[in-house]
């Protein structure tokens, strides 16, 4: 007998154990849920997976935590299941910053759960209006933050869970329905700044006391996680700068079966049975909501099979949703002796015995430390991510956590933490718990908008939508066409200037040039030999030369003489002052010209203010300068641009290139104009390189919409007020200087710094354009700021850094968008010039500012590309500088010279002279004589031959026609 008993119980165990064995995940199995999370994730991301991604990977427009200076009066709702919370939160900043709060919690019924959109936003304005009247601030007009935890995209909630059911909301913008229904009872007004999820709210609540704090944990009812992702790893959005709070809503992972390998029959029961069947797997695999119900549904299993309650089934225990998940929590506390686990099960008119409450408890263990381990995994993939992201091997970072599955069961955090421990082993995840909720972090959330707000209202001229560009892109063609009229050119801001430079490099150019550049403090002379062995090489030795300031701002004459003299210098070095070689003058400012060796200087700009040179002719100057030295010779066959430079660089190596761009000291461009549209030169057949001069774009006034007080600031202080606008909105002269005047008005207002304004901080052209490009760089960006801002005296928080980061950020992000919106004018004169609906062109790029800075180039090409979408442009960077070009510029004038020259000579024998032309009348005269008269008709070479018509047409005479035929 005892042998069939202890058969009878190893049997039972046996089949309990099977039972369980099928919530026990393996490292392997925990190791596969991480990566197909991480994969998820990615797809949430990605534009082109994003639609059908389980992780929605929801963008929640969070784009900074609490920095400590947040202050005032908020109000916040938090909306996340049967109980609605309004809170009045009192923020107090500085040494004693404090979070003071009041709230009051309502019921949400059933029938209001599951009625009407119209019936649920009606009672939460009705609770609204009770707190309001409670708190006797009814009459304030606050801000408000509205926590509300559901998917929800761009306010639109995606889809409903957690019992909730409520009609015509699906789809909505939820902020509206708040509007509207607080408009339906017109008692009272409230500024809505910020609907959040719970998840974003928890990690916000958690961010206040920890700066670490980057992620949200939500494990309670529901399941879910937030953290901060970097903007240019979140393709369903344009930004690419900073970062974002993404909302996961990880609940979906698995609604495409990639986790049915370890989900149970018990699972799938539970989905089956529930409001939304296929969706949410993983959340009813790990949230508060479902576990009881899954340990429910394997209790009346057992029973089934008479291992549990006598097989005895009770009629509580066959209703849906009456095993609570608190009846969890409290089975497995420790504290909890067998009786008590009884005293439970009783409540479900159970009959148990001692060994039916272990077995409960094993089964309560299993599924909640499945959901533990479950949202450890996820979690760990998060963190992994966040690390790569940084480029860290270590990562330290905190995790802010709500929910009641995590507070009131006695071992889910722990198991919890141990899994994410073992899986992201390279990670210190710290958990912080939430103490006050997501409200806390809903109106934290409406602080730091405020805040950012604040900030923003400095810098929101500077944002400037598509819609503002292509205007922008208009206003330019319109002055394009100004500039290239004889009749509105002289009161043109763009002066289009023809530089007669009709053609670029055709590969056939060789021989030995010398370039000259001078467009800043440093002078370029170089050598260029271009052959023609096996193929086309060029071959450069160059010298730099610094201008001084004192010659840039002395005389003319000074500085020409300075040219000439390193000019010599690099002559002897080369060993060619014997040597009359061709010569190209790249010569960086607005210049006249009527021909290619000619060139007179409208107005100096970039710093330079030699006297006497604007209005003269630069070639003669520099002429005048080489033959007083008198020890040298050179042949100048052509001044150009540095942006002609750069496009004939460019030229060299893609003949496709038609435009040339400069953008760094000073910003430029300019590209190939068909002759029939320059109305300022003869000729309407080919084409000439129109230098457009642009940096004068808006001196008219044209472009006063989009100034800010911090560009003419900058306007004001500088060597030309009035003249160059829009080179002062965009170049790297200006850049640092512009950012810097933004940091001293926010540090004045107290939004940055702590108010704190340090001399260095308050000189001019201490903050340059090169520490623009430092902070803008990705992985060390902030480092560099903090590193930059110590060195100007100031002692920048993180979130200073963050702030500064930001400024740099909308600067740049501006200078790019209006090149591409002016660079977009030239590209559609160029494609109808063409007559082609899609143009197909090459851009050759040079300067300093699209060279160094981290993001420019690509912001530069992402915008043209968007405004300008029927354009198939490269980008070529010039690696040779405006140096080599002038050199090309001077080759392709040489094989023209050549090309004329052969041709001139072969046509020479063809040339006749006045005398040559009076001698041939003279014979010809002769001849007609001759063959006229009888005596010498037989022998002359004009036959003089009579045809017999007598007459005209009329009648009016009697003449003999003569047929002259030459025989000669």
């Amino acid at each position: 007998m005892v042998t069939a008993v202890a058969y009878r119980l190893a049997s039972q165990r046996k089949q309990i154990d099977e039972i369980l064995a099928s919530f026990q995940l393996s490292m392997e199995n925990l190791i596969e849920v991480k990566n197909k999370m991480r994969e998820e994730l990615e797809y949430g991301l990605k534009k082109e997976t994003h639609p059908i991604a389980t992780v929605k990977m929801l963008p929640t427009y969070v784009c900074g935590t609490p920095d400590g200076t947040e202050k005032g009066k908020f109000l916040a709702l938090d909306l996340g299941g049967t109980n609605f919370r309004v809170l009045l939160v009192k923020i107090r900043s500085g040494r004693r910053k404090s979070v003071r709060m009041y709230n009051k919690i309502f019921a949400i019924p059933l029938e209001i759960m599951q009625g009407t959109g119209e019936e649920l936003f009606d009672h939460i304005v009705q609770c609204i209006a009770d707190f309001l009247e409670y708190m006797g601030i009814k009459g304030a007009r606050l801000p408000l933050g509205f926590t509300f935890s559901f998917p929800c995209k761009q306010g639109t909630l995606v889809g409903w869970t957690k019992g909730f059911k409520a009609t015509d909301c699906e789809g909505e913008d939820v902020v509206d329905m708040l509007r509207e229904a607080i408009k339906r009872r017109n008692e009272f007004d409230l500024d809505i700044v910020a609907v959040v999820n719970d998840t974003v709210g928890t990690m916000m609540t958690c961010g206040y006391e920890d700066p670490n704090c980057e992620i949200g944990l939500i494990a309670g009812t529901g399941s879910n996680v937030c953290y901060m992702e970097e903007m240019k790893n979140i393709e369903i959005l344009e930004q690419i700068e900073g970062k974002m709070c993404i909302n996961t809503e990880w609940g979906g992972f698995g609604d495409n079966g990639c986790i049915d390998s370890i989900r149970t029959k018990y699972d799938k029961e539970v989905d089956e049975g529930s409001l939304n069947p296929g969706k949410q797997r993983y959340e009813k695999m790990t949230s508060g909501m479902y576990l009881g119900e899954i340990v429910r549904q394997i209790l009346i299993d057992l029973t089934k099979h008479g291992l549990l309650f006598r097989g005895q089934i009770s009629e509580p225990l066959r209703t849906r949703g009456i095993f609570e998940t608190k009846f969890l929590s409290q089975i497995e506390s420790d504290r909890l002796a067998l009786l008590q686990v009884r005293r439970i099960l009783q409540q479900l008119v159970l009959d148990s015995t001692c060994d039916d409450s272990i077995i409960v408890k094993e089964v309560c263990g299993a599924v909640s430390k499945r959901a533990a381990q479950l949202c450890g995994a996820g979690l760990a993939a998060i963190v992994e991510k966040k690390r790569e992201n940084r480029g860290l091997e270590h990562l330290k970072i905190t995790v802010g956590v709500d929910g009641t599955l995590y507070k009131l069961h006695p071992h889910f955090s722990r198991i919890l933490r141990e899994t994410v421990k073992e899986l992201a082993p390279h990670c210190d995840v710290t958990f912080m718990l939430s103490e006050d909720g997501s409200g806390k972090g809903a109106a934290l959330i409406t602080a730091v908008a405020k805040r950012l707000h604040n900030i923003d209202k400095y810098l929101y001229a500077m944002r400037l939508s598509d819609e503002t560009l292509l205007d922008i892109m208009a206003r330019f063609r319109r002055e394009m066409q100004n500039g290239l009229s004889r009749d509105f050119n002289p009161t043109a801001t763009v002066k289009m200037l023809p530089t007669f430079v009709r053609s670029i490099p055709d590969g056939s150019e060789k021989g030995d040039f010398i370039a000259l550049d001078l467009g800043g403090s440093y002078f370029r002379i170089l050598r260029v030999k271009v052959s023609h062995e096996k193929k086309q090489t060029v071959q450069m030795e160059t010298e730099i030369y610094n201008t001084p300031e004192d010659i840039m701002h002395g005389s003319g004459t000074r500085l020409f003489d300075h040219v000439a003299e390193c000019l010599g210098d690099f002559m002897e070095k080369q060993q060619i002052k014997d040597k009359k070689l061709p010569v190209g003058f790249t010569f960086s400012f607005p210049c006249r010209q009527t021909k290619l060796d000619e060139g007179v200087l409208i107005t100096w700009t970039k710093r330079f203010k030699a006297s006497g040179v604007e209005g003269a002719d630069v070639v003669k100057l520099l002429n005048r300068a080489i033959k007083k030295r008198g020890d040298y010779d050179a042949d100048i066959m052509a001044v150009v641009n540095d942006t002609v430079g750069t496009m004939m660089t460019c030229g060299f190596d893609d003949q496709r290139c038609e435009v040339g761009l400069i953008i760094g000291t000073g910003t430029n461009a300019c590209y190939m104009e068909e002759m029939r549209h320059i109305d300022l030169v003869e000729g309407d057949e080919g084409r000439m390189c129109i230098n457009t001069e642009w940096g004068a774009f808006g001196d008219d006034g044209s472009l006063e919409d989009i100034r800010t007080e911090f560009d003419r600031e900058i306007d004001r202080g500088s060597l030309n007020p009035g003249k160059q606008l829009f080179e002062k909105m965009v170049s790297g002269l200006y850049m640092g200087e512009l950012v810097r005047l933004i940091l001293v008005k926010m540090a004045k207002e107290g939004l940055l710094f702590e108010g704190r304004i340090t001399p260095e901080l308050l000189t001019k052209g201490k903050f340059e354009t090169k520490h623009v490009s430092a902070i803008e760089k990705s992985k060390e960006g902030l480092n560099k700021a903090k590193e930059i801002l110590t060195r100007l005296g100031v002692e920048p928080s993180h979130e200073d850094c963050i702030a500064v980061h930001h400024v740099c950020t909308i600067v740049s992000f501006r200078s790019a968008n209006l090149v591409a919106s002016t660079l977009g004018a030239i590209l559609n004169q160029l494609r109808d010039n063409k007559g082609v609906t899609r143009l197909r062109t090459t851009v050759g790029v040079d300067g300093s500012l699209y060279k160094m800075h981290p993001q420019y180039a690509r912001r530069l090409q992402k915008t043209t590309r968007r405004l300008v979408p029927d354009s198939e442009v490269r980008f070529l960077l010039s690696e040779s500088g405006s140096g080599k070009g002038a050199a090309m510029v001077t080759a392709v004038a040489y094989r023209l010279a050549e090309q004329h020259r052969l041709i001139d000579e072969t046509l020479a024998e063809f040339k006749l002279t006045h005398e040559q032309l009076l001698q041939i009348k003279k014979r010809m005269r002769t001849e007609i004589e001759a063959g006229l008269r009888k005596k010498t008709h037989e022998n002359a070479k004009v036959k003089m031959l009579p045809t017999f018509v007598r007459s005209t047409p009329d009648g009016t005479g009697s003449f003999i026609i003569i047929d002259a035929r030459a025989a000669w």
